[in-house]
C-alpha cells in the first residue's frame, strides 16, 4: 500500500469520524429539552407522592436550596411553601448496604421532622424479594409516613430481626434493612441541618 492511499483512507475516516461526532452533538441538541423536560415531570411526579398537596401553594420544583449533606455530594433540598412559610420539604437520599447496592429514595418531612412519603427512586435489587420496596410492589414504603426520630424512638429505627419495628421480607432482610436506614440517616440530616433547610 502506497503512501497516497494511506492517506487517502486516513483522511476518509478522519471525515467518517468527524460527520459521527457532529450527528452525536445535533442529535444530543435536539433531545435534550426533550429529556430534561421529561426528567423534570418524573421529579414533580415523585414529589407530590411524598409531599401532600395541602403542605404547599407553590412550585416545588422551583424553590430549591442546594446543601452538602451527604459526604462531598451537594444535596438538593424541594421547599414547599403553604403562605410563603415553608411548611414541609423534600429531598433525594442513598440508602446504602442494599443487596445489590445504593438504593435511592426520595422522602417528604414536615417542618417538624415527620415523614409525609417515601418513595424509592432507584434500585438494583432482586426481582420478586427485594423490589417490594417499591410502591407499586408492595405497600411496606408507605409505612414510613406519620414517622419520625420520637416515633419511634432512634434506637427502633431497625427491621424487626435487629430489635426494631419495621417488617423485613421473607428471604430478602437486607434490603429492607438497608431502606430503613436510609430513611433514618434522612431524618437525622433534616435535624442536624433543620434551620438551614427551613431557611430560619
Amino acid at each position: 500500500m502506497n503512501q497516497q492511499s494511506i492517506q487517502y483512507q486516513g483522511g476518509i475516516l478522519a471525515v467518517i469520524a468527524l460527520l459521527t461526532s457532529a450527528a452525536l452533538v445535533i442529535a444530543n441538541n435536539l433531545t435534550h429539552d426533550a429529556i430534561e423536560q421529561s426528567r423534570l415531570e418524573d421529579l414533580k411526579a415523585f414529589l407530590t407522592q411524598v409531599v401532600p398537596k395541602d403542605y404547599y401553594d407553590n412550585d416545588l420544583v422551583k424553590d430549591t436550596v442546594s446543601l452538602k449533606l451527604q459526604g462531598e455530594a451537594e444535596t438538593t433540598i424541594y421547599k414547599g411553601r403553604l403562605q410563603n412559610k415553608v411548611n414541609a420539604v423534600a429531598f433525594e437520599w442513598t440508602a446504602k448496604g442494599g443487596y445489590a447496592g445504593n438504593i435511592k429514595v426520595i422522602l417528604g418531612i414536615d417542618r417538624d421532622g415527620k415523614v409525609l412519603g417515601a418513595r424509592v427512586l432507584a434500585h438494583n435489587e432482586t426481582p420478586g424479594l427485594g423490589d417490594k420496596i417499591e410502591v407499586k410492589r408492595s405497600d411496606w414504603i408507605t409505612k414510613f409516613n406519620g414517622l419520625s426520630l420520637e416515633n419511634p424512638p432512634v434506637d427502633k429505627w431497625g427491621v424487626k430481626k435487629d430489635g426494631g419495628i419495621f417488617d423485613q421480607f421473607t428471604g430478602a432482610t437486607i434490603t429492607p434493612r438497608a431502606v430503613v436506614k436510609g430513611i433514618k440517616e434522612a431524618l437525622q440530616v433534616f435535624q442536624a441541618h433543620r434551620a438551614t433547610i427551613l431557611g430560619e
